[in-house]
């Protein structure tokens, strides 16, 4: 299944890899990522494959919740497809 992961935050180093990292833990794969930097916060998106993965969205998604809490970022996790069905216009 696809998924978007959506991070934003105050800018530190570290972000990526920490968040990437826990995605390789759970054997999620990135399959496109875009960020930037706006002014002192930090935005990335990311399009995720969880098919790989022996996780299942809820735990996943709880995980980059908890993850977010850890460094003080916002992270949500969303069903590509209900992404898609909210930002269709």
């Amino acid at each position: 299944m696809k998924a978007i992961i959506s991070v934003i935050g105050k800018d530190r180093p570290g972000i990526i890899a920490k968040v990437s990292g826990r995605l390789f833990e759970m054997n999620v794969n990135i399959e496109d990522i875009s960020q930037t930097i706006m002014q002192e916060y930090f935005t990335m998106i990311m399009m995720v494959d969880t098919s790989k993965s022996d996780s299942d969205f809820a735990t996943i998604s709880q995980a980059m919740h908890k993850l977010g809490e850890e460094i003080g970022m916002d992270i949500k996790m969303q069903n590509q497809s209900i992404f898609d069905a909210m930002h269709r216009v």
